[in-house]
């Protein structure tokens, strides 16, 4: 996805949550996010957005964080500051230009755009369920997306950096192959002893498959429901994937 699309969708998604927020119940239960609230669900997309900002700002992770005061800022005040703070700072800057990020791979703002753009999505959802609404669809495109920053990112990243988190993955005797298949691509998830990988899907004989619409598939992936997408296979690498995701992603 181009820079342009995904700041489009950034504001689509930031607009629905903000309305299906204003709506909600503040105490009401985030049935995705266990122990958290409305309002907490609130608070934390808004501490996400002014911690990208500041990433972009200092050039570094800033520290310490987060900043004094936040607390006692309404959630849903916080929420609109900092959105309007992060879309600033974008339109400011060029996505290529360098920002800190921690995927050593992509120091670009660019890398921002894509993540806060999946970070709404996901958590508009959250805010969806816990309100009681239906939940908006996601474009394909996003979704697709979505789960490629997902498996490259987050799992392949993550699990190949600090594998000491990852004990289900050094436990293995042997690879598992995970297909994750929708209508726009096909992904090949290898979980090794010395961490995940994304390979070209090939003559592998996988153990278990993920198999859906892109929105239904990166729901499944993400623990937010994705009823929509089969999952079949061997049990174990299931289970294996589900800690690696769980992990990956906190």
């Amino acid at each position: 996805m181009d820079n342009q699309r995904l700041s489009d969708c950034l504001g689509t998604d930031f607009g629905r949550l903000r309305v299906v927020a204003a709506d909600a119940d503040p105490g009401a239960a985030v049935p995705t996010c266990p122990d958290w609230a409305m309002a907490d669900l609130l608070r934390h997309v808004a501490e996400v957005y002014l911690h990208k900002t500041e990433c972009m700002r200092l050039g570094r992770d800033p520290d310490p964080w987060p900043p004094e005061g936040l607390a006692g800022e309404p959630p849903l005040e916080l929420l609109d500051r900092s959105y309007a703070a992060l879309t600033a700072e974008f339109a400011a800057r060029r996505p290529e230009e360098h920002a800190f990020t921690w995927y050593g791979p992509d120091q670009s703002v660019g890398f921002w755009i894509r993540r806060m753009a999946q970070e709404t999505v996901i958590h508009r959802v959250d805010a969806e369920l816990a309100a009681g609404r239906q939940v908006a669809a996601i474009p394909d495109d996003l979704a697709a997306d979505g789960i490629d920053e997902l498996l490259v990112i987050f799992v392949q990243y993550g699990t190949t950096n600090w594998l000491p988190y990852f004990p289900e993955l050094t436990g293995l005797a042997s690879d598992h192959e995970v297909s994750v298949v929708t209508p726009q691509r096909t992904w090949l998830l290898r979980l090794t002893p010395t961490g995940a990988r994304v390979a070209e899907p090939g003559p592998d004989q996988v153990r278990a498959t993920i198999e859906g619409p892109a929105p239904e598939v990166l729901l499944r992936l993400w623990n937010r429901g994705g009823h929509g997408a089969t999952v079949t296979g061997d049990e174990e690498t299931l289970a294996v994937l589900q800690k690696v995701l769980v992990t990956s992603t906190e």
